[in-house]
C-alpha cells in the first residue's frame, strides 16, 4: 500500500491536488486500494475523464489524450494499483 507521496503531478494536469490521501474502491470488482495525495488526485481525474467520455461529454481528441496520459502516469507511479482500481 502506498501512503507517502512520491511524486509530483505533471504540468498538464489541471486538476485538484488533495492533501490527504484515501482507500478506492474499483467500482467493477468491489477490490479496494489505498492511495497517497497525489495518486488520488490522479485517479479522480481518470475517473472523472473516463465518466465524461462515456457520457458523451468531452469526448473530443484533447480529453481522450489527457486520459490516456493519466493512465499511463498512474501506470508509471503505483503499477500495483493501477492493476487493482483501473485494468
Amino acid at each position: 500500500m502506498s501512503t507517502k507521496t512520491k511524486s509530483k503531478l505533471p504540468s498538464w494536469f489541471h486538476g485538484e491536488l488533495y492533501e490527504e490521501g484515501g482507500t478506492v474502491q474499483n467500482r467493477f470488482t468491489g477490490e479496494k486500494y489505498e492511495l497517497n495525495n497525489v495518486e488520488l488526485s490522479m485517479y479522480d481525474y481518470i475517473m472523472g475523464a473516463t465518466i465524461t467520455a462515456e457520457m458523451g461529454i468531452f469526448n473530443t481528441e484533447h480529453h481522450i489524450k489527457e486520459l490516456r496520459q493519466g493512465l499511463d502516469w498512474f501506470r508509471k507511479h503505483n503499477p500495483k494499483a493501477y492493476m487493482v482500481l483501473l485494468d
